[in-house]
């Protein structure tokens, strides 16, 4: 969604992106058919090939939308919470003025060591956040709010079975298997309000016909629950509309704007229920790295489908510590102390003070202290 659903009157806030995403393992219980995976190969299809190319297609019916044409040239490996890690995290923390990081996957709840990552990262100085399907959040959240993790944006991809299975590879659409992955992304949200940690779900607004799914979550869950709402690229102005209709019937009133400076995430706030919770509409601002991203062959207003969204971190098979800067150019990756010794880095820092300086100037917006790309104010 490239412009806001609302008037250019709103008051807007401004943030600056300080959020680390690292990939912790790729395994995953889902077969979701939109699934970017990190910009990496599924690892179970590839773990007996050579270095390459990797196939899109294997047997476990998992997606990496981007892995065929995104010049990915490593397999994932699962990081440990290890003195390895610790370092990884120190130095771009100290090189990149990392705040947060935000725990990726594949499904992150399959960690078997969850909390101790929890535990090293907040050790470190980093709020640490997470983006689940709730597959085994029943069971890792307590020990993670214990560890200090602080928010889990759940995906959710379906609130029927029947619509759940519409999203699951062929082989993989059993309504009664789908029934039991929404049983435990229940589990999994009622465990983050149990134990006092932060929880949102995103779902996905395709067209009108999906405004049902959204009331339907609306309905089940308390207002402790923080619902955002992301249009379809690829359903263009009709997912848009939809949304219109479903903040219009929801008798949504808009009350912000929020930009991260340094990163094309962007959201604007609604009221609904009498003031008792909040939807947020996530929206894509067109951004691009002003050197990294001149002449790529995706720099275009229908191939770039994220733009600038920040660094992720990788761990590869072989032990090292990569940093990426884009889902569909998986080439750029480098090791940390390659990137830290690159025009890359010093480009992305003053990226972030530039465009926050274009930012506050175009709206004369107040000043807020930096914080994540993926953050929600508490409602």
């Amino acid at each position: 969604m490239n412009v806001p659903l609302t008037p250019k009157t709103l008051p807007t806030h401004i943030d600056t992106d300080t959020t680390l995403r690292v990939k912790i393992l790729d395994a995953c219980g889902m077969t979701c058919t939109f699934c970017h995976n990190e910009g990496t190969p599924v690892v179970v299809d590839n773990r007996n090939r050579g270095p390459g190319p990797f196939t899109t297609s294997g047997t476990s019916g998992r997606m990496s939308i981007y892995a065929a044409t995104n010049g990915a040239t490593f397999l994932p490996a699962t990081i440990s919470p290890d003195e390895g890690f610790a370092h990884a995290l120190n130095r771009l923390r100290d090189h990149m003025g990392f705040t947060e990081l935000h725990l990726t996957g594949g499904e992150p709840t399959l960690h078997p060591r969850l909390p101790d990552l929890v535990r090293l990262a907040t050790a470190q100085g980093y709020r640490v956040c997470m983006t689940s399907n709730g597959e085994n959040g029943a069971r890792q959240i307590p020990a993670c709010a214990e560890a200090g993790l602080d928010r889990v944006n759940f995906s959710v991809f379906g609130t029927t079975p029947e619509e759940l299975a519409q999203v699951q590879h062929a082989r993989f659409r059993d309504p009664a298997k789908a029934a039991t992955k929404i049983k435990a992304l229940h589990a999994s949200i009622q465990a983050c309000v149990d134990h006092g940690v932060r929880a949102s779900a995103n779902i996905v607004v395709l067209d009108h016909a999906h405004i049902d799914r959204v009331h339907r979550l609306l309905d089940t869950y308390a207002p402790e629950l923080s619902v955002r709402l992301l249009n379809s690229l690829d359903h263009g102005q009709v997912s848009i509309d939809a949304i219109h209709e479903l903040l219009a019937q929801r008798g949504a009133v808009a009350e912000a704007h929020h930009l991260t400076a340094g990163a094309s995430g962007a959201r604007t706030a609604y009221r609904i229920d009498d003031g008792r919770r909040r939807i947020h509409v996530k929206w894509i601002r067109p951004v691009r790295l002003p050197t990294t991203c001149q002449g790529c062959r995706f720099n275009n207003d229908t191939d770039c489908q994220e733009g600038f969204y920040g660094m992720r971190l990788y761990r590869d098979r072989h032990g090292r510590y990569l940093v990426g800067v884009c889902l569909q150019r998986m080439d750029l990756c480098q090791p940390i102390e390659d990137f830290l010794n690159t025009p890359v880095k010093d480009e992305i820092l003053r990226f972030r003070r530039t465009d926050r300086g274009r930012l506050e100037a175009a709206h004369h917006a107040p000043t807020t202290t930096a914080h994540s790309t993926e953050g929600n104010p508490t409602p």
